[in-house]
């Protein structure tokens, strides 16, 4: 049965143990026995209501044991010492005597074979975290989204909850100690126990969120104009695009948008002269503007903003707090131009936030005039404001971490609100729950290696829709720039538009643009199942092949979903146990191995598919929705027992947070020199979903000597001796069974 919360009084207060699910447990120290919410759970971030959850509590002489189904939790009465255990009763990790205030401090034993995961985009040298000492505060371009979360491969994970400037020393001080420490702030943590990494990141995101599911066109391309674009070139951009025809959908603005640069107020508005719109257009949409030709090319429009607004005022009246409204009436203004705050010492007064107003509010008429999206700069919200008072009671000590957080929050609720649809808001600056809310890019530090890591970093914290300003003028920089979760070209300052890129390097880009326009409805796969598990798109070695310690801190490669593996900005790959394909050669490898790899001149870096990988993509298409997606082509790779579960939806509306998708299972099988692929009725429905369509099967294999569809002799195939493969086509209904048989 579900159980409330244990209390176990301490020397240095009270502990507080919950079970909140199956292998989570919170538990929090408090000197005085009462245990307000901190503001990540007051404000929606981390999960505040969790249902019922069976748990047998074992009250003993010198002990209390928390137990669920897969873990269990031990508390001593006599200091607080704790035991975190998996279901079958072998120890995971312990925590020392919680720490007496001032602070929080909690320490965790380390064994000597464990590695620890996590911490997310707050180094850019290592993904394996052991031996290392971190500082949890945002900080440009140097820690730009760092989360207090860390997995161990011995099937446990931890989760601070605190927005307090703070430490993590992961066993560099003492090698056998994980140690989290801050000089303000109280104990508060969630303990995890999972059977591996992907379950440490279920469990986790099912208390920072799981991440958001994108509109469909945000996988494709974006492109952000340099920053003295006016409305001509931003047209003109956005028709050589298609003349051209390289793929994009998102097309972005930088501040020279404004008219005024940089302009953190709420008096925003479009630059005069660049961006000239008559009074008489500026209410809603209006065919005649700029935003209209935008649309009718086939794009969606992105605004770049900067951010000073005090976000906490709106955050306090959703929370229902007793701060909020009341808190900023009791400012009082001084001759001197400071606010004359009773409560602590004066601050630079806020010249800027009007605290009745959401930080959204004055940018819906954007939104109403044709505005998809908008990329939050780190400009303001990753400042130092050591002599501001925010309107909920912190100082920047507390609220440096929460308001990059919450200024992408409001965004990204506040274009839900208002429109019903997805929101396309991205950030450079970031901490615990971004994911819920925003996708991210790796700030103003360019498209390399380094970046790389950033982007494996987050993903081993839950964090799925992550990219970087890709490096075009490499051909490695766009090989690793289209194979991510999602792809972006800042122009800035610089004219990088495809077209510019020369006769060696735009055959290159074009190529890339086109392969990951086929492989949308794959990507888009991947971000339904991250959004639904937590598992990340693109994946880190060590969370697809823990096993393999060849894998524990590889930076060069990554799993993009299951079946392709990519290396960046290196010729050398790691094959871990089983069979690979090159993607360019066809040649096969068995793994384990490392492996050399012959790139093509016209390429930019290694590429395989895990034998078995079923890889559905699209026709090559401009733009998402450019044409009905009533062909679907299925790239087969036969190898033993294999399945892909494709996801499909309106890829706009949020119809599919109430079950409007449509999921069709696709599974091949090689047995006794008969390959079989089956291919599932789509099962559930949404919008506009085509009944019947055509699927173009390729299976990779040696030429067959005979085809059977649904039982019958089939015909009509070929076989492309080039790509050594099989290719067919077949209708299929909505409702239907195929199953092709070789």
């Amino acid at each position: 049965m579900s159980v409330p919360a244990q209390d176990i009084p301490l020397l240095a207060g009270v502990l507080r143990v919950q079970a909140l699910a199956d292998g989570i447990f919170r538990v929090r120290l408090r000197a005085d026995g009462q245990f307000p919410e901190p503001a990540l759970v007051r404000y929606g971030v981390l999960r505040g209501a969790w249902p019922a959850v069976e748990t047998l509590v074992s009250d003993e002489a010198q002990s209390v044991t928390l137990v669920t189904a897969s873990a269990s939790l031990q508390i001593n009465k006599a200091d607080g010492r704790l035991i975190l255990r998996d279901g079958t009763g072998e120890m995971l990790t312990t925590a020392a005597p919680p720490a007496a205030a001032p602070g929080f401090a909690v320490e965790f034993a380390l064994r000597e074979d464990e590695r620890l995961y996590g911490l997310g985009d707050d180094c850019r040298d290592r993904i394996e975290r052991r031996g290392q000492r971190n500082m949890v505060f945002v900080q440009s371009c140097l820690s730009n989204a760092p989360i207090p979360f860390l997995m161990s491969t011995r099937g446990w994970g931890v989760l601070l909850n605190t927005t307090w400037r703070h430490a993590i020393d992961a066993g560099k001080e003492q090698p056998d100690c994980l140690r989290c420490w801050a000089p303000r702030g109280e104990l508060d943590y969630y303990l995890i126990a999972g059977a591996d990494l992907p379950a440490l990141l279920d469990r986790g995101t099912e208390i920072s969120g799981k991440p958001a599911l994108l509109p469909l066109w945000a996988y494709g391309l974006t492109y952000v104009c340099n920053t003295r674009a006016d409305a001509r070139e931003l047209l003109d951009t956005c028709l050589s695009f298609r003349r051209e025809g390289i793929p994009c959908d998102l097309i972005g603005l930088e501040p020279g948008w404004m008219a005024h640069n940089y302009d953190t107020s709420a008096e925003t508005d479009w630059h005069p002269e660049r961006f000239h719109l008559p009074y008489w257009q500026k209410e809603g949409k209006h065919p005649g503007t700029f935003l209209g030709a935008v649309e009718r090319l086939g794009f969606k429009l992105s605004l770049w903003l900067c951010c000073e607004w005090d976000v906490s005022h709106y955050e306090e009246r959703l929370a229902g707090g007793h701060l909020g409204e009341a808190w900023y009436t009791e400012f009082r203004r001084g001759e001197d131009g400071v606010y004359d705050d009773p409560h602590m010492h004066p601050t630079l007064m806020d010249q800027v936030t009007k605290p009745d107003e959401p930080w959204f509010e004055h940018l819906q008429k954007f939104v109403d005039q044709g505005v998809s999206a908008f990329k939050m700069d780190g400009c303001g919200i990753v400042n130092l404001h050591p002599d501001r008072a925010w309107g909920n009671g912190m100082d920047d000590e507390e609220f440096h971490n929460l308001y990059p957080l919450l200024a992408n929050k409001q965004m990204a609720l506040g274009f839900r609100e208002q429109t019903g649809r997805r929101p396309m808001v991205y950030t450079s600056a970031a901490y615990t729950g971004i994911q819920q809310y925003a996708a991210t890019w790796a700030g103003d530090t360019g498209g390399g290696a380094d970046v790389l890591v950033s982007m494996l970093n987050l993903g081993l914290c839950g964090h799925a829709n992550t990219s970087c300003d890709m490096d075009v003028y490499s051909r490695e920089g766009m090989h690793f720039g289209f194979l991510q979760p999602w792809s972006q070209i800042n122009g800035w300052i610089t004219w990088d538009q495809p077209w510019y890129l020369g006769e060696k390097l735009e055959p290159v880009f074009r190529f890339y643009a086109r392969l990951r326009y086929r492989l949308l409805p794959y990507l888009y796969s991947l971000a339904h199942l991250a959004a639904r598990t937590g598992l990340p798109i693109l994946r880190a070695m060590p969370l697809a092949f823990p096993d393999d310690p060849a894998c524990a801190n590889l930076l060069r490669q990554y799993m993009l979903g299951d079946a392709l593996l990519v290396a960046a900005f290196t010729d050398r790959v790691r094959l871990p146990a089983g069979r690979w394909i090159d993607y360019w050669s066809g040649t096969q490898y068995d793994g384990p191995c490392d492996l050399a790899c012959a790139v093509p001149a016209d390429r930019g870096g290694p590429l395989f598919v895990r034998a078995g990988a079923i890889i559905p993509q699209w026709p090559e298409m401009d733009y998402v929705g450019q044409r009905p997606l009533d062909r679907l082509i299925l790239h087969v790779y036969p190898h033993g027992k294999s399945a892909f579960t494709l996801y499909e939806d309106d890829g706009v509306s949020l119809a599919y947070l109430d079950g409007e998708v449509a999921v069709t299972e696709i599974r091949a099988t090689v047995n006794a020199g008969e390959i079989t692929v089956s291919i599932g009725p789509r099962v559930g429905k949404y919008q506009d979903m085509p009944e019947r369509r055509t699927i173009e099967l390729w299976l990779f294999i040696d030429r067959p000597t005979a085809v059977w569809i649904d039982g019958a002799p089939f015909t009509d195939w070929q076989y492309r001796e080039k790509e050594r493969a099989l290719c067919l086509e077949l209708a299929s209904e909505a409702a239907e069974v195929r199953v092709v048989t070789v």
